[in-house]
């Protein structure tokens, strides 16, 4: 009798999590034969059907469902191991991954390239976007967060100051529509806001209070596009004071106001806290923190 592989349990659960063959293969770096192989393999194996199908790919039956759900949660634990050991040298040396607010990017990025230079042996990977990567699976050795701490139980969480929003506006658009002098002042402007109306930032909390909806009329889920929106002259709109400063491309119109503020938090896992690598990018980071700009930096 053929003994079932963890290869073959693997390729299942990359073919269900992707919904096709040819996305399973180029994931595990794989030909598509392989994954074919396997999956038959695995169904012959269990004398059941794990997938449908049909013309677009593929779909986990209810056996499949099953045997994925264990599936995933095994793969998590080998990410999460992985992530531990690579942390784990006696040196400064390996992978480093950051994860961080893609509003910080003008000052962390030119800090992880002199970083490395300091620590040659020592490649980086900076990841930014809306999806909050598992720092206990190994996902990220060190996350830079905003707003409330976090209350993850294994996390090390140090306070690193708070970040402050600025109303901004090209200049091509305050020549237009004029420059709003305070509150009361905002009346037929328009806005660049989120897409998200329910947006927690405590900047947009506060657009949704001072501004009707529909004064809002460029809405973009990035920050990035947001601000591209700001640059092209859309409207006011909210950006990290540390952006403003270094952008010739907008006008500091409003604030920053303590209300329009977010805290900020290193956080790691507890598993790499203290390992020399994380521990030598958190002294060099906090060392080079003291020279940015707008940002209003803790104790920690």
């Amino acid at each position: 009798m053929a003994i079932t592989t963890w290869d073959e349990i693997r390729t299942a659960y990359h073919v269900a999590r992707v919904g096709t063959v040819s996305g399973a293969a180029e994931a595990l770096g794989v030909h598509h034969a392989t994954v074919i192989r396997h999956i038959d393999a695995l169904e012959a194996q269990l004398g059941v059907k794990l997938f449908q199908r049909h013309a677009r790919g593929y779909t986990a039956t209810e056996a499949g469902d099953d045997l994925f759900r264990v599936a995933q949660a095994t793969d998590d634990q080998f990410a999460q191991l992985a992530g531990r050991l690579k942390g784990r040298g006696a040196g400064v040396s390996g992978e480093l991954v950051v994860t961080s607010l893609d509003a910080l990017s003008p000052l962390l990025t030119p800090a992880l390239v002199r970083f490395r230079a300091a620590h040659p042996d020592v490649s980086v990977r900076s990841t930014t976007g809306a999806r909050v990567l598992r720092l206990e699976y190994g996902e990220a050795h060190v996350a830079i967060r905003a707003g409330a701490a976090p209350q993850e139980p294994d996390n090390v969480v140090q306070p690193f100051g708070s970040l402050d929003a600025v109303l901004c506006a090209a200049p091509d658009y305050i020549t237009r529509a004029g420059r709003p002098d305070g509150d009361g002042d905002l009346a037929g402007h328009d806005f660049v806001g989120p897409e998200d109306p329910e947006s927690r930032a405590p900047f947009h909390r506060w657009l949704a209070r001072a501004v009707p909806a529909e004064q809002i009329v460029f809405r973009a889920r990035d920050d990035r596009v947001g601000q591209d929106a700001i640059r092209a002259g859309a409207g006011l709109g909210f950006m990290p004071a540390v952006c403003a400063a270094l952008d010739p491309g907008v006008e500091v119109v409003m604030g920053p106001r303590p209300d329009w503020s977010a805290p900020l938090w290193l956080v790691t896992h507890v598993d790499l806290h203290r390992t020399p690598k994380v521990q030598a990018f958190l002294r060099f980071l906090k060392e080079e923190a003291k020279s940015w700009p707008a940002l209003q930096r803790g104790d920690g």
